[in-house]
């Protein structure tokens, strides 16, 4: 009886003596590859059909993804990709790869010889062709890391899952670890607060600190998702570090899609309502967003900022995200460190090599 074709991925020939490499998969949601419709509608096909994403059956939701929201949606997003984009590309892109770069090189300061890459979970590079890569570079063991720092079964873990896929179709798999959530770490809230700190040097300081996060919807939190504990406890963090008193900070979320209930109170409404009330100064910062994106430089820079004028606020001023900001390098490099612990992170010395067959030799083993 044939044998039954394999699912594995064909492996590369195997070499006795390949030395083993130490990797991590620095792994950020997505963009399209251009500010263009036809981009755009291949970038929200694959993010809306992950049912992490979008807890609907599917049997109800496709015909309104393909039937609707694919042929009205593309043209208006990328319109506003177009706002944003720059000679580097997409701001998401070109700070995650800075990041990934600036990673390994903060590690390699620090005696780690880590391989470094970065990765989308929806779009390119994807997650599956950078574990292809880093595997063709040696990896045997990849800390995935992913640059959300609140955990949420629509971003985490669906990370997770891209990987798990991958590993699915190995023979040869690599031995995985994962960061699920580093919302309270030290040198994440430190980097945060020095980029307040840092704007408010030169900016001063507004009447009002709105942290803006990207919003679920509400029903994940009844489910047992975390993620709106941690932004508050991230947010009260903040807080603390920069010594502020709970009625100077407001916590808001943003990005609501379609029409269901999500996390309240809504970034828009909220900020209109401070306007309407009198605050004529508010900062606002996104600490869930590492990177600068659409949803901050277009939602928040371009559309809050107008809502909040319109309103009657006068001084509306964005804290860009982390992005390039050395706190928040170093940050990710002790984040890093710490889940590396206990794996080689030095590429072996040739040196040691010859005189350990040496000593073979001499104790009449084969070399």
């Amino acid at each position: 009886m044939p044998l039954s074709p394999s699912r594995f991925a064909p492996e590369p020939a195997y070499v006795h003596g390949t030395p083993q490499r130490t990797a991590i998969l620095f792994c950020n949601l997505g963009t399209p590859d251009e500010p263009t419709p036809a981009a755009v509608r291949r970038y929200l096909a694959e993010f809306l059909s992950d049912p992490r994403v979008v807890e609907i059956p599917a049997i109800a939701w496709k015909p309104i993804l393909h039937g609707i929201i694919l042929r009205t949606r593309p043209a208006k997003s990328a319109a506003k990709y177009r706002t944003v984009w720059t000679d580097e590309g997409s701001p998401l892109q070109v700070w995650t790869q800075k990041q990934a770069a600036m990673l390994r090189g903060w590690l390699g300061e620090a005696g780690h010889d880590v391989l470094v890459r970065g990765a989308m979970r929806y779009g390119n590079p994807s997650i599956a062709s950078q574990l292809d890569a880093l595997k063709a570079e040696g990896a045997t063991r990849i800390l995935v890391l992913p640059a959300y720092p609140q955990y949420s079964g629509t971003t985490t873990a669906s990370v997770v899952d891209a990987v798990n896929a991958w590993s699915a179709r190995q023979r040869h798999m690599p031995e995985f670890r994962f960061v699920v959530r580093y919302h309270d770490h030290p040198g994440y809230i430190a980097a945060l607060a020095a980029r307040v700190e840092a704007h408010w040097r030169t900016e001063g300081r507004g009447e009002q600190l709105v942290l803006s996060f990207h919003g679920v919807p509400a029903r994940t939190l009844a489910l047992g998702d975390p993620y709106h504990c941690e932004c508050h406890k991230t947010a009260r963090l903040l807080a603390a570090e920069l010594g502020l008193h709970p009625h100077e900070v407001t916590v808001t979320f943003q990005s609501r899609f379609g029409r269901a209930k999500w996390l309240e109170p809504y970034t828009e409404p909220t900020v209109v309502g401070l306007a309407k009330a009198g605050t004529r100064r508010i900062d606002v910062l996104c600490p869930g967003f590492t990177s600068d994106c659409l949803e901050t430089l277009e939602e928040i820079n371009m559309e809050v900022r107008h809502a909040f004028t319109e309103a009657g606020g006068e001084t509306f001023h964005y804290i860009p995200a982390l992005n390039d900001s050395s706190p928040w390098i170093a940050a990710l490099s002790a984040i890093a460190q710490h889940h590396l612990a206990g794996w080689p992170t030095r590429r072996p010395d040739p040196r040691e090599g010859e005189a350990s067959k040496e000593r073979a030799r001499a104790m009449g083993a084969p070399a």
